[in-house]
């Protein structure tokens, strides 16, 4: 149903969490026949990869001003001149205020100030901020310059409070941008055709172009490396970063999932837009899986939980005294191993951290404990393992199907995770 054949939409992503709405946006739009470019900023690119965009739409993205100069193609004046219309979705409160006052300091407000296209944008951010007297200013600015502003919707926020500066739903969206073309008729279905693109190792890939095939679905994820206190001061770890599960949480709630994020020790800041269990043992862990386990639909658990702890804690900083220092240590609980003798109707994903037999060791980890798929890595690998940017994966079936998956960052191999979870359901 090619309603906007032909038709050149440019979509401006900013840094909010609303922006993994833009995803099925571009989808929608890319389906319905539209030449969609994408440009996003800095900011943006924290909750969303460019490649996510890149597959969707089977066009470059840009982000950075001075990026591949070579490539005309991607430069403020070219990009401001290829579209149609401009959409933004979402608008952030810093976007608007920079535009109203005609600063230009990144390609998109470059692009925004360059381009003759008429511009649609649809601001999202917490209610005080859209409620702010210099936001309303800002917004008067831009609506009197002929600029098309979509009211934010109403309802609960990623910050927790309730309120106006919900990015409205992506049919809405793309509904003003046909009203724009003088296309009245609007689809409501779901996507989930398929389409064939390249991927960045130059392999041909499906992607399966449905953004919300886990709404309704409930989806707990564990994530960071657990710590056993020794005494006060001291304790047993691991160098788990937390990265990977986080990434995993991220890609499951762009998805549609409600997502419950069960983390251990991170420096990573907590997520917003899903609710967030803090955790610092394995017992810990154990007891706040358990607890949400029933009202759950999957569980994948990312974290490193330490495998043994100490026996009998000191109530005081142990002194350093004799040359040599014995630690006592029981097994934890395998609470993995534990959800798959409870489990009823639920998916398990595991994950695991070799440096040896990689699939002998994860195939046997998938049958004791009983998982639907576990997540098999090297960690002594390059580019794969703990506290890097990267992962090198083998996923492993329990039909025996094994697919194998080269270096990429932590969040392109949560993408295609959460994907093979869903396809599950």
């Amino acid at each position: 149903m090619n309603k906007l054949e032909g038709k050149k939409i440019l979509i401006g992503v900013t840094g909010g969490i609303a922006a993994y709405k833009s995803v099925e946006i571009a989808s929608r739009l890319k389906k319905m026949g539209a030449n969609v470019r994408v440009v996003m900023t800095r900011a943006a690119t924290e909750f969303v990869t460019p490649r996510t965009f890149q597959e969707i739409t089977q066009a470059p993205v840009a982000v950075e001003m001075f990026d591949d100069v070579i490539n005309f193609e991607k430069n403020h004046i070219a990009l401001a001149n290829f579209a149609d219309v401009v959409l933004i979705a979402p608008a952030t409160a810093n976007f608007l205020a920079k535009v109203a006052h005609g600063i230009a300091d990144d390609l998109l407000t470059t692009t925004i100030l360059a381009t003759p296209a008429p511009l649609i944008f649809a601001p999202a951010m917490n209610t005080v901020m859209f409620e702010n007297v210099a936001t309303q200013e800002n917004l008067k600015i831009l609506a009197a310059r002929g600029i098309k502003i979509i009211e934010p919707a109403t309802g609960r926020l990623a910050c927790g409070t309730t309120g106006k500066g919900r990015l409205p739903e992506p049919e809405k969206i793309c509904a003003e941008i046909l009203k724009f073309f003088n296309v009245t008729e609007v689809a409501d279905e779901k996507f989930q055709s398929t389409v064939t693109v390249s991927s960045f190792f130059g392999e041909v890939m499906t992607v399966t172009d449905e953004l919300e095939r886990l709404n309704g679905k409930k989806i707990l994820v564990t994530a960071g490396g657990t710590l056993e206190p020794i005494d006060p001061v001291r304790y047993i770890g691991n160098r788990s970063s937390g990265k990977m599960g986080y990434e995993i949480a991220a890609a499951a709630r762009r998805l549609g999932a409600e997502v419950i994020l069960v983390s251990a020790k991170s420096s990573l800041p907590a997520p917003n837009d899903l609710t967030f269990i803090q955790v610092e043992t394995a017992e810990e862990m154990r007891e706040a899986v358990l607890k949400n386990f029933d009202a759950v639909d999957a569980v994948i658990m990312a974290a490193a939980v330490s495998d043994y702890r100490v026996k009998n804690i000191s109530a005081q900083k142990i002194k350093k005294s004799a040359d040599t220092l014995t630690l006592e240590l029981v097994k934890n609980p395998d609470i993995l191993k534990e959800l798959g003798r409870l489990k009823k109707s639920q998916v398990l994903v595991g994950f695991a951290a070799e440096t040896e037999n990689l699939l002998e060791y994860a195939q046997r980890k998938l049958e004791e404990k009983n998982l639907e798929m576990i997540i098999a890595n090297d960690v002594t690998a390059e580019g794969a393992g703990f506290s890097v940017e990267t992962n090198i994966a083998t996923l492993i079936y329990r039909n025996g199907k094994i697919e194998n998956f080269p270096k990429m960052t932590k969040a392109e191999l949560a993408e295609k995770i959460i994907g093979r979870v869903a396809e599950f359901f």
